[in-house]
């Protein structure tokens, strides 16, 4: 048992469910592929347990692993990450049995994150307070709920006894009363590690699908006598999943909304917040001033008190201090210092603009040969 008074806090490990192929997002592309604001959805699953002591992060791929694999080792983190396949799509269960085996055997007595690859909008304090929430209870399980307004479609927490977590009940299988729960499980749980193993060994694919469900687990270690706890999110927004592109649209929204915002306490003025567009990939200096219609994407950095807009495309576009870029498109090109670029200017891949140069109107500039 997990020693919950030792000040020493137990090894913790993330398993991440990567391996859907995603359908209802139409497209060739694997789901957590998809980006929002500039990056794969699955790399802010992978922000979330920014604080949070996490050794590594095991990603369960499955469907085109070979391309998840690739994209994600492309990006920047700061977690040691192991990729495992999930051959065959048998259930949520089976693909967290086969993520244990990026962990070590010699951390059994572990903590283990579960978490889909789906839930760009999860905030690293929420994480935080789970595995906390989860080590001060001394649980077997800990799940992340929330309380849904409509919580129609969703597996409903089941409590018994002072407040304790006896199952999770699929929307289908629920009965008239369960049906009336509005706490509803997201998918997002920490377990120890050395009862989470045997647990996923027990359970059977008695449903529709022939699926091994982890919801199943929290049945398996209550029955048992083990301690289910649950902690409700305070955001139920937070712990969407993303199935479609009308709710990848929405959780875009989301982010744009929380970047902007956070742009705004960092002393940069949006003259209208929702309509500039700003990847969370870029950089923007003090006292810079943003235009409505701006859209800064990928790496492109801002100088301080530049002003930008309106109507103005930066991509992967460095922008000094002190300039006015007016009504511009920009690609891989720099632009230096004390600058007046535009209106109407294009400045295509390579190109530069040197410091204290003023284009004028439909300037046109590509890289020097």
């Amino acid at each position: 048992m997990t020693n919950t008074h030792s000040s020493i806090p137990p090894a913790l490990s993330a398993v991440i469910l990567a391996a859907g192929e995603g359908s209802r997002m139409r497209s060739e592309r694997p789901k957590p592929l998809h980006r929002l604001c500039g990056r794969p959805m699955l790399m802010y699953v992978l922000d979330s347990l920014a604080a949070v002591d996490a050794r590594r992060a095991v990603i369960v791929v499955g469907h085109k692993g070979d391309w998840v694999t690739k994209k994600v080792q492309e990006h920047v983190h700061d977690i040691e990450l192991e990729f495992v396949e999930q051959q065959v799509q048998r259930g949520t269960g089976d693909a967290t049995l086969v993520g244990l085996v990026g962990i070590p055997e010699d951390e059994d007595d572990s903590d283990v994150l579960v978490m889909p690859g789906d839930a760009p909008l999860l905030r690293a304090s929420t994480i935080a307070a789970l595995v906390e929430h989860h080590r001060s209870t001394g649980a077997a399980a800990t799940l992340l709920t929330a309380v849904m307004d409509d919580p129609t479609g969703y597996g409903r927490v089941v409590r018994g006894r002072e407040g304790r977590v006896v199952r999770v009940t699929e929307h289908r299988d629920a009965s008239p009363e369960e049906l009336e729960i509005d706490e509803v499980n997201t998918s997002i749980y920490c377990f120890r590690r050395n009862l989470l193993a045997p647990a996923l060994r027990r359970i059977e694919p008695d449903n529709d699908q022939g699926e091994y469900y982890l919801t199943d687990v929290i049945e398996v270690l209550a029955s048992a006598g083990h301690p289910v706890e649950a902690m409700v999110a305070e955001d139920p927004a937070e712990t969407q999943g993303i199935n479609d592109r009308l709710q990848l649209a929405a959780a875009e929204a989301e982010l744009r909304r929380r970047t902007n915002e956070a742009l705004l306490r960092s002393g940069v003025t949006i003259v209208d917040p929702a309509a500039v567009h700003v990847d969370t990939t870029v950089r923007v200096g003090r006292d810079v001033t943003l235009f409505p219609g701006v859209m800064l994407q990928g790496s492109t950095v801002v100088g301080d008190r530049t002003k930008v807009g309106p109507n103005s495309r930066l991509v992967d576009t460095v922008v000094g201090s002190d300039c006015t870029i007016d009504q511009t498109t920009a690609r891989e090109a720099r632009i230096g210092d004390g600058c007046r670029v535009g209106p109407y200017a294009a400045l295509g891949p390579g190109s530069e603009v040197p410091s204290n140069s003023t284009t004028g109107p439909f300037y046109t500039a590509e890289a020097r040969r």
